[in-house]
């Protein structure tokens, strides 16, 4: 793969044929239950938007509207995917995001002797390793409202160039069956988690460019000089392993991921906003689906209790390593966390206080925030205690 500024860092083309070759197959369906599956979530992707919308008390915004609730635009499209359609999805918003890094390492290998030989193994390699740790996730992920890829003819997205709401049916169908509930209520709980996340960008139009701006001011934070990134992964597999250098004991490193890890203190700043904004949309997304599912969702009771077993457990010690490797279980604790302080903003202020949230980057809660609800509602209600 070349580009304009030289050989590419990353085979993409590569990494999509060895998640796709390496992702484990789905379960067994016929053709007509696969047929079924995609029509139900798509009918349920359908219904759970008004009740959504009815509960959060938030509107998609026209193009001309700055309102969190204003209405009228045609939402983003729903796209029923199997693993590979995610793989795809991921990919094109991984090469969208990366692409500033991924030229500033290239202009640095250019300079480099041989570099363009370099770049054309390394790309190759790190191409391999994408596909790798995508085949992982594939097979995990349930729904994602993906946020930066461009629209293709295969991957539509919304008019102004962004959002596509991807539900992946065999994941879907080897959740429900391996939780052993009520497939139809089980669907629809889904449906109702994913689209609080098309809600959320929809009806906040400030939303996808904040995350974007935070994303690439992490990336332009990264040091690309290899000594320096090698040091830094010598650190990390020292405080993974227990033997940390002196003076960090009383760190929380070991609770951190090997991606913390590696990074700069800027970047830890940064991660620390993009934690609290994840942590809210992930909770909110949580309190919305448990709020609005005893009306819709009959077995909503025994769904929530097995899934947070599920969720909390892991599949093995495999997976358990690849999740506090890659920084997942951060990602459980966003879930919680998050939906705490939901809960307890609401409680305190109402839907209406709580949607205050959405004004602007400065009404977003930081991550000590998170923790701290009432701290939140102080700053942003103007209220003591």
């Amino acid at each position: 793969m070349t580009s304009l500024g030289g050989v590419e860092m990353v085979d993409w083309n590569l990494a999509v044929a060895t998640a796709t070759r390496l992702v484990r197959p789905g379960p067994e369906v016929s053709r007509d239950e696969a047929r079924e599956v995609v029509a139900e979530l798509r009918r349920h992707a359908k219904l759970s938007e008004e009740h959504v919308r009815s509960f959060t008390r938030l509107e998609p915004t026209r193009v001309d509207d700055a309102s969190p609730t204003f209405g009228g635009e045609t939402p983003p499209p729903v796209l029923v995917v199997d693993r590979a359609g995610w793989v795809k999805a991921n990919v094109a918003g991984f090469r969208e995001l990366l692409s500033p890094l991924l030229g500033k390492m290239r202009e640095r290998r250019a300079g480099m002797p041989g570099g363009a030989v370099l770049g054309a193994v390394g790309g190759k390699v790190t191409g391999v390793e994408v596909g790798m740790l995508l085949s992982f996730l594939a097979s995990r992920v349930l729904g994602q409202y993906e946020t930066f890829a461009p629209a293709t003819r295969e991957l539509p997205a919304a008019a102004d160039g962004g959002g596509r709401l991807l539900l992946v049916a065999p994941n879907i169908v080897h959740v429900e069956r391996e939780l052993d509930v009520a497939p139809h209520d089980f669907r629809l709980w889904v449906c109702l988690h994913e689209e609080t996340h098309r809600t959320q960008f929809t009806a906040v139009p400030w939303l996808r460019d904040h995350i974007r701006g935070e994303i690439q001011s992490f990336l332009q934070e990264t040091d690309v000089d290899p000594s320096t990134l090698l040091e830094r992964l010598r650190e990390a597999a020292q405080s993974l392993t227990g033997a940390r250098p002196a003076g960090e004991e009383g760190e929380e490193a070991s609770d951190r991921s090997f991606v913390e890890l590696v990074q700069t203190p800027a970047q830890r700043e940064i991660l620390n906003r993009l934690t609290a904004v994840m942590s809210l949309l992930e909770g909110h997304a949580d309190y919305v689906m448990d709020g609005v599912g005893p009306e819709v969702v009959p077995t909503v009771a025994e769904i929530r209790e097995k899934f947070q077993k599920r969720r909390a457990s892991g599949a093995g010690r495999l997976d358990q390593a690849l999740r506090k490797l890659l920084g997942l279980d951060a990602k459980l604790r966003q879930y919680r966390d998050g939906e705490r302080f939901v809960r307890a903003v609401v409680d305190e202020v109402g839907m209406d206080g709580f949607n205050r949230v959405w004004t602007s980057p400065n009404t977003l809660p930081t991550k000590a925030e998170i923790s701290k609800p009432a701290d939140w509602i102080a700053r942003v209600h103007r209220k003591a205690g």
